[in-house]
């Protein structure tokens, strides 16, 4: 099923690339920030169970318990940050955008693992609106790894800032945060990303509508390069959500 964006890219809606990582109740689930694996239990109330196998049910009931920013792929709003509450709902009203898919190692700097600015800026192209990094090594486990007190690599200030300064609206990296695990509280990527200058007196130049998105998984068959981002969420009020970003190939109008 061929559709064209804005006029201008063809895609093949039947072929999507997805780069999210599912959530399950298993030791298979990703983990970052000190928490345990997600809940995934049927409703009880007294002796019903929510559970058609257990023989007392025509459905299946479940409760799901999970945070969004440690257990999987999220996409966030600046209210990660914000003494003011904004949501990804209604920070995130557009849902296509161009993309671009780069591939980086990043640099060992002292004892930790830094992407930076030189880095990012060989590789991109300012004029696309959704930048997606993928790291090496790119191994599988990265859909299963517990990344607490592992101090995973990071982006630098300085590399944040250019993304912001390139007007690249949407951020994804196959990381658990764009900032150092133990900063003392400074998200000093996060500010510089957002352009948000005092988190408690949020500046009018804030990007309102700009996003982050963590935790994904981009396998190794997948081609760096230019690609349309369909990126999901869930209507939740809140300042992240569990999202499904799907990657689509771009082809000639013409073909």
């Amino acid at each position: 099923m061929l559709a064209v964006i804005d006029n201008q890219y063809q895609i093949d809606l039947s072929k999507p690339i997805d780069i999210s990582i599912s959530l399950t109740n298993t030791d298979e689930n990703p983990i970052a920030w000190y928490i345990e694996k997600p809940v995934i239990e049927p409703v009880v109330f007294g002796d019903w169970i929510g559970k058609v196998s257990e023989g007392k049910s025509s459905t299946n009931f479940n409760n799901i318990f999970f945070n969004p920013h440690g257990h999987g792929t999220h996409t966030e709003c600046l209210g990660h940050i914000t003494n003011d509450f904004y949501s990804i709902n209604q920070s995130l009203k557009k849902f296509f955008f161009t993309a671009k898919l780069i591939t980086i190692e990043p640099e060992k700097i002292g004892e930790d693992l830094i992407i930076t600015k030189e880095q990012i800026s060989s590789l991109v192209n300012t004029e696309t609106e959704a930048l997606i990094i993928r790291t090496l090594p790119n191994l599988k486990d990265k859909k299963s790894r517990k990344y607490s007190n592992t101090n995973p690599p990071y982006l630098s200030e300085e590399a944040a800032a250019f993304i912001c300064e390139s007007e690249i609206q949407h951020l994804l990296i196959d990381l658990p945060s764009v900032d150092r695990e133990h900063d003392e509280g400074k998200l000093l990527a996060h500010k510089a990303f957002w352009n948000v200058k005092d988190t408690h007196n949020l500046n009018s130049d804030a990007r309102l509508n700009a996003t982050i998105t963590e935790m994904i998984y981009v396998s190794d068959e997948i081609e760096d390069g230019d690609y349309i981002l369909n990126l999901q969420i869930v209507s939740f009020e809140n300042d992240a959500s569990p999202s499904k970003p799907l990657l689509f190939k771009i082809y000639n109008k013409n073909d």
